[in-house]
């Protein structure tokens, strides 16, 4: 449970520094004529990596308290 939870601050954190980096491992190959992500894909890509993060870190807590 722990690693998995590091896992998750991991991959919070570059979606909340760099989500254009998750964009273009994940999304870049459905469009074939987009270069970047939209607005609308970063707002909500570092909304979830907050939210992944926040997991985690529950999922650290967890882990250590009980």
């Amino acid at each position: 449970m722990g690693f998995i939870s590091l896992l998750l601050i991991i991959l919070g954190l570059l979606m909340v520094i760099r989500p254009s980096i998750v964009w273009t491992i994940i999304e870049s190959w459905k469009s074939h004529d987009a270069t970047e992500p939209s607005g609308l894909y970063v707002v909500s890509a570092r909304i979830g990596g907050v939210l992944f993060i926040l997991a985690g870190i529950g999922g650290v807590l967890g882990y250590w308290i009980l």
